[in-house]
This record gives structure tokens, C-alpha cells and sequence, in this order.
């Protein structure tokens, strides 16, 4: 309910000198929602091992955020195209940035970049997600109103949730992404 009233009260206040797009301060509003239902299909029809992997991505309390440096992260996604997916590792660093840090994730056909927001527990994400050969621009620079892909590389936007449970886990929680789920995870460890 807390993760709500942020994204609500974000669509009036300025998100590192850019706007929260209304389509995504809505997703954003949704996310418990979106996080249940993704669940509920990804627990009762996901394969053992993804599961158990699902399980470990969500355990641990949220704390400080300190998540300079070098992961190791894994893109879990949850419904629509399939019940559960979890993704061989991948690199991801965050570095530090002008009010937060800037995620990006440098290996697979996949990527994504963008701005985890100092402040709250947990942390606003604003960013996009694109693939190889992208992206066509920033957060900043996407159409407001529009949700199609920008080409190139089906340039979308992302926004969500970040976590740290610990120096060695954290996760960003991403509902209703534009493309192929409902909802995704991205889980990064050391």
C-alpha cells in the first residue's frame, strides 16, 4: 500500500528532474497486484528449480541501499508468454549518479539502464529496457503518452522498485513491464 501512495504522489513531483510518465506512475500504483497474480501462476505451474530460484530472489528484509559495484544478476519473468522463466546470469554494475545510482545491465541480447533513486526503502527505478542495438533514447526521452517500442532495438520504458537485502542481494521489482510478462524481477548478487 506504501509502494502505492509514492507512485501516486510521483505523478505531481518532479523524478530527478523528469517527469513520471501517467502510464507508468500506474503501473507502479498496481505492483502488488501485479506481483500476486504473477505468483500465484509462477508457484502453482513454474518447474522446481525455477521456483525455488524465485523464492530466493524475494527473501530477505529490505534495508540500506549501498549497491555500487559489480553483480551478477538473473531476469526472472512471471506470466503472459510463460508461467515462469529464469534466466542464466548476466553482468550488471551500478555505479554512483546525481540523486542515486545508475543500474545498466551489460551482457545478453536483453539489456537495460536507468536511475535508482536515492530516498525511500524501497527505491523508484526509472529507466528503459531495449535489445541488442538499442536503446533509441533515455527515460527522459520517451514519448509521454505512448507505450509502443521506439525503434531502435523496441526501446521501452521501465520503472519499479529496488531493494537491497543485504551487501551481497538486492532486487528490482518491475510490474507490468510493456513486452512478453506480467511481472519481472531482476535479481542481482555478488
Amino acid at each position: 500500500m506504501r509502494g502505492a501512495l509514492v507512485a501516486l504522489a510521483l505523478v505531481a513531483a518532479p523524478v530527478a528532474a523528469q517527469e513520471l510518465r501517467p502510464a507508468d506512475a500506474g503501473r507502479l500504483a498496481g505492483w502488488e497486484t501485479s506481483l500476486g497474480a504473477a505468483l500465484h501462476g509462477a508457484l502453482a505451474a513454474g518447474a522446481p528449480a525455477d521456483v525455488e530460484l524465485l523464492v530466493e530472489s524475494l527473501s530477505g528484509v529490505p534495508g540500506e541501499i549501498a549497491p555500487e559495484g559489480d553483480w551478477s544478476c538473473r531476469t526472472i519473468k512471471m506470466g503472459e508468454l510463460s508461467d515462469l522463466v529464469v534466466y542464466a546470469p548476466f553482468a550488471c554494475r551500478i555505479t554512483a549518479g546525481e540523486g542515486g545510482w545508475r543500474l545498466e545491465k551489460l551482457t545478453g541480447s536483453q539489456r537495460m539502464g536507468g536511475t535508482i533513486h536515492a530516498g525511500e526503502v524501497p527505491a523508484l527505478y526509472t529507466g528503459t529496457a531495449w535489445v541488442d542495438g538499442g536503446p533509441a533514447t533515455d527515460y527522459a526521452g520517451l514519448p509521454p503518452e505512448d507505450q509502443t517500442p521506439v525503434e531502435p532495438g523496441q526501446t521501452v520504458a521501465q520503472v519499479g522498485w529496488f531493494e537491497q537485502a543485504g551487501p551481497g542481494q538486492a532486487r528490482l521489482l518491475l510490474p507490468d513491464p510493456i513486452l512478453e510478462s506480467r511481472f519481472d524481477i531482476l535479481w542481482l548478487t555478488r
